[in-house]
């Protein structure tokens, strides 16, 4: 090998080691300095009064922190909460946000224990990132802050578990609309025309009258406004009123 070359090859072999030492000695202080925090969340009240699932979750934290020899200073658990909440609307994961600091590591078992959507997920990784704070995802294998491969995979993952809390959504809404044809009760705020009564759906007299006055305005051609302003509602209510008479329909 030419003199030149060997000179080159040397140099970068003692950059290398001299960048390896770097992260050698920045590694060592953040495992000394920072704080590890961990986030486990159920969705029903009733996985949050068993406590298994988040104690399995607690478990998992505790073991990778182990391996990684961090100790973790506080768990943030989210009991009773939908995943449909953002991160930082929820009462632990906005206290868990306020806590974290620069070269903090954040530990969750699973992605969808901790963003709503794509959107959520990807904001708060960006602001994460944005102060120097690490996110570990076990399911994911490590920091998704650390690298763009890691990063695509979140992505990716936190979109298909967007899509299929979506899903999921829409089976519900068919359930609730198929048993508001039968006149069965689903839960949640009864229609507009109909009261409960035992669990089922009856019609009120008084609004089904409304209801049919609106929907005949409605295909007459009259205008949202105008329909509220006969009946004596805003604009919006009719709307929501009309599109959800139309859905318990189909």
């Amino acid at each position: 090998m030419p003199a030149p070359l060997r000179l080159l090859f040397t140099l970068l072999s003692w950059r290398n080691i001299a960048y390896n030492v770097t992260l050698l000695k920045h590694s060592y202080k953040r495992a000394d300095e920072m704080k590890v925090f961990g986030y486990v969340r159920v969705s029903t009240a009733e996985q949050a009064t068993n406590g298994d699932s988040l104690e399995t979750q607690k478990a998992k934290i505790v073991g990778y922190a182990m391996m990684q020899g961090w100790a973790v200073d506080e768990i943030f658990v989210e009991a009773g909460v939908s995943g449909s909440v953002p991160l930082a609307d929820r009462p632990q994961g906005e206290r868990l946000l306020a806590s974290v600091g620069k070269g903090d590591m954040i530990i969750t078992p699973k992605l969808d224990r901790m963003f709503r959507s794509a959107s959520d997920a990807l904001g708060t990784l960006e602001e994460m990132k944005g102060q120097g704070t690490g996110l570990v995802m076990i399911d994911l294998g490590g920091d998704v802050t650390g690298n763009g491969i890691s990063k695509l995979v979140f992505t990716i993952l936190s979109a298909v578990a967007e899509n299929e809390r979506d899903r999921i959504r829409e089976r519900i809404r068919e359930v609730k609309r198929h048993l508001a044809s039968q006149g069965i009760y689903g839960g949640g705020k009864a229609p507009f025309g109909f009261d409960v009564v035992d669990g089922r759906l009856v019609d009120n007299a008084e609004q089904q009258f409304t209801l049919a006055k609106m929907q005949s305005m409605r295909k007459a051609g009259a205008s949202l406004r105008a329909i509220g302003d006969a009946i004596g509602l805003k604009a919006m209510s009719v709307k929501r009123i009309l599109d959800r008479a139309d859905a318990t329909i189909a």
